[in-house]
């Protein structure tokens, strides 16, 4: 019987990994799958030998308070690698820990197949050589990232983005859009929370004067992380009009991108959800001031959005760092709601994005048959 792992560290690879691991399942019912992951994983029947679901960690300080633990953590990996044997590993995103796993791995010659590339587009280009020594294919979800490996040897695919498909049913659904309903989506990390809610209320409030008929919602994806945006929010002393005008719950973000008219979101994967789900947005993004200065002496990109970066052109609004204010934030969100200056140029945007990020094809059932092919290779 041969042996798979699957190695998601994030809550989006925990997503990834748990359609994957459906697909290959249903592909070869008595494949061995175990892996480190969260709760999509375990209940898509992963053997979880390590949970993920903290392991989430955002900018160069925070990581840094970290290497210890994952030091550690990339030990025992390693070690039970050597003894487990499996006969492939496949890795999603997560680059940090990945590649130094995908090293370990290529060592004790065990497969590696890369499924969501490490965005060194973005910066770091000098780890592509060794990637393409340790890794023995990478899938690719966005259609430009093939050719940043030409000319390596690593056999390389665009797959599509999984989102696509998991984002289906609530993009079938007929249903009208709540003119009036705003969305604030300040990230799930607690620095993200810190940084972004206290600016994203101010937003909030200066709309809320231009047009009294606004009311937001503020969806997160953990009790957790509600119970510790709720102290922030209260510590925010906003007034009362907003305040019974916000509406803070959890698990039910999807739903609302399909019932909102506009929102204002921080940087990451729920961004590309958005665009997917046709909703327009302001991006922010507000990080640690000394990983700020070293990011962006790194990152040579003319955009932080997938959405601007997929269709090459400005669809959703930056406000970065220093930009994360009301005086910058109110302006652009304004201008994306209903009568808005650039309302209709987001919406045309986020169309063209979705046809470039591929068809609505099984994207999991296709990277599965690809993780076969390279076990048979």
């Amino acid at each position: 019987m041969n042996k798979i792992w699957i190695i998601a560290g994030e809550a989006s690879g925990d997503l990834y990994g748990a359609e994957l691991a459906k697909a290959l399942k249903g592909l070869v019912p008595e494949l061995s799958i175990r892996g480190m992951g969260g709760i999509q994983m375990k209940e898509a029947g992963v053997d979880i030998f390590v949970d993920s679901t903290e392991l989430g960690v955002v900018g160069i300080i925070e990581v840094a308070k970290s290497v210890s633990f994952f030091l550690k953590l990339l030990k025992r990996m390693g070690e039970r690698a050597a003894s487990e044997r499996p006969d492939l590993v496949v890795l999603i995103d997560y680059p940090g820990f990945n590649l130094r796993l995908a090293e370990k791995l290529h060592k004790l010659g065990i497969k590696v197949v890369y499924y969501i590339s490490p965005q060194v587009w973005a910066w770091k280009k000098g780890r592509i050589p060794k990637i393409a020594r340790d890794v023995t294919r990478m899938l690719c979800i966005f259609p430009f990232e093939p050719e940043v490996y030409a000319g390596t040897g690593l056999r390389t695919e665009f797959v599509g983005h999984p989102l696509l498909e998991i984002l289906r049913p609530y993009r079938a659904k007929e249903q009208k859009r709540d003119e009036n309903l705003v969305l604030l989506l300040p990230g799930s990390r607690g620095g993200e929370l810190k940084r972004h809610i206290a600016p994203f209320l101010e937003t909030a409030n200066r709309l809320l004067q231009e047009r009294p008929a606004l009311h937001f919602a503020m969806p997160l994806p953990r009790e957790k992380t509600k119970e510790m945006a709720v102290s922030i929010i209260e510590g925010c002393n906003i007034p009362e009009p907003l305040r019974s005008r916000l509406e803070v719950s959890v698990g039910n973000t999807r739903e609302l991108m399909t019932e909102a008219t506009a929102g204002l979101a921080a940087s990451g994967t729920v961004t590309v959800e958005a665009a997917i789900l046709g909703l327009p947005l302001v991006v922010a993004y507000k990080t640690n001031w000394l990983t700020y200065q070293i990011a962006k002496r790194l990152v040579k990109l003319p955009s932080i959005t997938i959405a601007n970066l997929v269709t090459g052109h400005t669809v959703y609004e930056e406000c970065i760092q220093h930009d994360v204010t009301s005086d910058k934030m109110a302006p652009a969100l304004a201008s994306i709601l209903p009568g808005g200056s650039r309302r209709e140029e987001v919406l045309a945007g986020v169309r063209e994005c979705v046809e470039k990020l591929g068809s609505e094809s099984q994207v999991s059932l296709n990277v599965a048959h690809k993780v076969l092919e390279v076990l048979q290779e």
